[in-house]
């Protein structure tokens, strides 16, 4: 009887390994879509170097069409998990099509911007864990808020 649970556990072992293996065989689309400079949120609100080197480190991964893809997005299943969340994030906010924005939504959007640094809600921990020159100093967050609140209409 402990020889059929042993091969039963082993079994089980070995699919779970076997559907790892044919998992790496779905990939995702890591083509970024194109980026129009003259839509891009830096080249119309012309931030200060700095907070667009804030932005760019800690929020362009996942809100913009540069997403700079990290060496696990070829492991499925973490991959898929990324590629929704990069989706995800480019539905809320995407910086390289804020020309498409319309000036009230810009303006939305800036305030929300504000609501999720002083919340701490963004950079997401799961994002910053991985990445940690993405995580904000409380330098970074102030400067950044400062800012935003100054190009809010």
């Amino acid at each position: 009887m402990s020889k059929k649970k042993a091969f039963t556990a082993k079994g089980i072992l070995v699919g779970i390994l076997v559907l790892l293996v044919l998992m790496q065989f779905i990939r995702i689309d890591k083509t970024n879509p194109p980026v129009e400079p003259s839509k891009e949120f830096a080249a119309l609100v012309n931030p200060p170097a700095d907070v667009a080197l804030i932005l760019k480190e800690s929020c362009y991964d996942c809100h913009s069409n540069e997403t700079l893809y990290p060496w696990y997005s070829n492991v499925a299943p973490a991959s898929w998990f990324l590629k929704s969340h990069i989706d995800e994030g480019r539905e809320h906010l995407n910086f390289s099509v804020w020309g498409d924005y319309t000036a009230k939504k810009a303006n939305h959007k800036l305030e929300e911007c504000i609501e999720m640094v002083e919340e701490g809600e963004m950079p997401l921990t799961s994002y910053t864990l991985l990445h940690p020159e993405g995580k904000l100093t409380a330098q970074e967050k102030e400067k950044l808020l400062t800012w935003f609140r100054s190009v809010k209409k």
